[in-house]
């Protein structure tokens, strides 16, 4: 059947796969079916050209077409990664490290290394030497939600 599909559209059901692939990365995003599709489409625009050659026969064009795909991924991770995505909130999902040079009361005492701490709308748990209920502290690191202070 799909032998029958690929032989009626020739050339063009590589740019069919190529446009079903570009689609799937807009249903599915994740900046890699792009390139395949890419791959498919320029695998397309060579069989409209060597379509009547009789040494183009779908086994070369399935190895063109991985190859390309390969090259295609190799070249587009090299382009993102040089367009340093720079981000102007750096730590939007990285909430404790955000937190780090605040300074705030200490709600419950640091015994035994823990205590509580609050910060805007949240209640902490915090690691440091051991201080007295009141005392200011400072955040100096975080690590899985629970942040890490020292006397202010």
């Amino acid at each position: 059947m799909i032998e029958r599909i690929v032989l009626e559209l020739g050339p063009w059901s590589w740019w069919v796969l190529g446009l079903v692939l570009l689609a799937a990365e807009v249903v599915a995003p994740g900046v890699f079916l792009v390139w395949i599709g890419i791959a498919a489409i320029l695998t397309g625009l060579v069989s409209l050209v060597l379509w009547e050659a009789g040494f183009w026969v779908w086994q070369l064009q399935l190895v063109f077409f991985a190859i390309l795909s390969i090259a295609a991924v190799f070249v587009g991770r090299r382009l993102l990664a040089r367009s340093g995505n720079v981000s102007d909130e750096p730590l939007l999902n990285q909430r404790g490290a955000s937190l780090i040079g605040r300074t705030a009361v200490l709600e419950q005492p640091i015994a035994e290394g823990r205590g509580r701490i609050r910060l805007d709308d949240t209640t902490w748990t915090v690691n440091g030497p051991d201080l007295p209920s009141g005392t200011r502290v400072k955040v100096i690191g975080a690590n899985s939600g629970r942040l890490t202070v020292e006397s202010a």
